[in-house]
């Protein structure tokens, strides 16, 4: 399957125009450092959370490097979802100099 993906600068301009993001990693990631306003939902939960992730718009997905995100990413767009992966992760938003939030 062909995997659409989105740089992190590209994923910057969505989330300011109100895309929605989840994050695919394990909470201990997740608390460490994400993208502000993500969501967090692993990747492990994502077929039983599967309603909480449907949109009428697309959803982006993210992981540390971009593996995991991926496979989030196929699964929802078998199931008919308009899913996008951030190529590189937190890993590349962090490199660009974004910003993170930490903790709970």
């Amino acid at each position: 399957m062909d995997v659409p993906e989105i740089e992190v600068d590209e994923l910057e301009v969505a989330l300011v125009a109100g895309a929605k993001l989840i994050d695919v990693r394990e909470p201990e990631e997740y608390r460490v450092a994400r993208v502000p306003g993500a969501c967090l939902i692993p990747l492990g939960e994502v077929p039983e959370r599967f309603e909480e992730i449907l949109t009428d718009t697309r959803v982006y997905m993210i992981c540390a490097k971009g593996g995991r995100s991926m496979a989030a990413v196929e699964f929802l767009r078998a199931a008919g979802t308009d899913a996008v992966n951030v190529s590189g992760g937190i890993e590349a938003w962090i490199k660009a100099g974004n910003t993170v939030e930490s903790g709970d």
